[in-house]
């Protein structure tokens, strides 16, 4: 199945639902909705809209989930984000929504600098050798015609290798490691080849790295809590056991809590699920794959400057150093002051992440020492979240592995009894905002 095609596929067997006559379900459902982050939310919005009876539960003391905006410096209002980042060019329901919560969105493309063997490179001083873009050009415009066997194929392959084999080596081959593991979460010796050509070969120019909610990201959760209503979120209400009969469903909560209903969207990471108590169990190869599948160790490290002294509002940065990528986090917040975050992946998140905030501001200085003057001047303060350290999620989004997106995915997302499931690792494409909100509406679509 190409990426993308679940998603269009999805679309249209929820249309197909809907325009079925009303009498053939005689009664709503009541449904529980497991989460409260985008996909959650989603779901539950498209619920209200049907006016289905339901209520949402969710661990965190917050909203949003793995979408977790923060203010940095309330006199300016100057805002981060700690958790998902970009809007993309094609991320079509998500651009919707805004417009219909009326939340603008702001471009958020940036222009690329390097820090390279010690070296600084401007935005359009460094680049892919000429002979490398044109192959690697073929190879995405060739992505189309392959056949479900060399999809199967390339899906056993990882993307080092994959590019290795086509040419792509030295410069080349290092620079698609830096760049390319800022997207994927992982090294591109651990990524899928299949994973990784689709995306290339189906996003923006941009890699969807395009917009950003003017406000915060986390606007759009709080536009669609007050839609439905907060009262119907209970947070602090971790699952701890899930029973399900021919009678329905009931939901155990660690404070005490118990929901019944008639259906289940579960929304949990994958890591979150596990450790609930099923009963009955979930089949063996589902728990199997809950227990394949691994999540992107991400690091972000947002760092407010008295001044941006990187000029350039869309500036980004890749290094070679211990800090990884860095990007303008304030671009259109107006005030002198800004932040850079440093965003770090792999096992490099894991030292930044481990490191004091005096030991992360002196790798952060290290590592643009090659491009830049002293900076201790300049700082102000700093803030830190280690995703793969999140008590919920182990990780910032999916990864899905060689042999892995032909495999997993089928059968995580099938559903179980009265549960169906949802959450940015079943979504075309793992890491997005767009993702999450697509599965959500599917499931809530799937028990209508």
């Amino acid at each position: 199945m190409k990426r993308r095609e679940f998603i269009q596929r999805s679309a249209f067997a929820a249309a197909a639902l809907a325009a079925q006559p009303a009498f053939a379900i005689a009664k709503k459902p009541k449904v529980i909705v497991i989460g409260a982050g985008f996909s959650g939310l989603a779901a539950a919005y498209e619920l209200h809209q049907k006016s289905y009876d339901y209520v949402v539960l969710e661990s965190r003391n917050r909203i949003g989930g793995r979408v977790f905006s923060h203010m940095l410096d309330e006199r300016e209002n100057l805002v981060v984000e700690l958790g998902a980042e970009w809007v993309g060019e094609s991320h079509t329901r998500i651009r919707q929504l805004c417009e219909e919560m009326r939340l603008p969105l702001d471009n958020n493309q940036m222009d690329t600098h390097l820090i390279y063997a010690n070296r600084y490179h401007r935005n359009g001083e460094w680049g892919y050798s000429e002979q490398w873009k044109t192959k690697f050009d073929q190879l995405k415009k060739g992505y189309s015609s392959l056949s479900v066997a060399e999809k199967n194929k390339l899906d056993q392959m990882d993307w080092w290798r994959f590019l290795n084999e086509n040419g792509c080596d030295g410069f080349d081959l290092r620079i698609h490691e830096l760049n390319d593991t800022t997207d994927f979460g992982e090294t591109i010796r651990q990524i899928s080849a299949l994973a990784a050509l689709s995306e290339y070969a189906l996003s923006s120019v941009k890699n969807e790295m395009d917009f950003k909610i003017r406000g915060g990201n986390s606007m759009l959760a709080k536009k669609i809590a007050e839609r439905i209503a907060m009262e119907k979120i209970i947070l602090n209400c971790t699952v701890t056991k899930i029973v399900q009969d021919h009678s329905g469903v009931a939901v155990f909560c660690s404070n005490g809590q118990q929901f019944k209903a008639d259906k289940l969207i579960c929304t949990m990471p994958t890591f979150a699920m596990s450790r609930v108590e099923w009963s009955p169990l979930l089949p063996e190869e589902k728990r199997d794959a809950m227990h394949a599948l691994q999540y992107a160790r991400i690091n972000k490290n947002p760092i407010l400057f008295s001044t941006r002294f990187w000029k350039d509002e869309n500036f980004d940065l890749l290094t070679d150093m211990p800090a990884h990528y860095f990007y303008h986090a304030t671009k259109n917040q107006r005030s002198q002051k800004g932040a850079l975050t440093s965003y770090t992946v792999g096992d490099k998140a894991d030292v930044v992440g481990n490191q004091s905030d005096h030991e992360r501001w002196s790798l952060v200085q290290l590592s643009l020492q090659a491009g830049f003057d002293s900076l201790a001047p300049l700082f102000e303060k700093q803030v830190n979240y280690n995703w793969g350290e999140d008590i919920f999620s182990k990780g910032a989004y999916a990864v899905y592995r060689p042999g892995q997106w032909t495999s997993l995915q089928k059968v995580l997302r099938k559903h179980f009894m009265h549960t169906h499931f949802a959450g940015e690792h079943l979504a075309d494409w793992q890491g997005f905002m767009e993702g999450a909100i697509n599965t959500g509406e599917e499931a809530a679509h799937a028990l209508m």
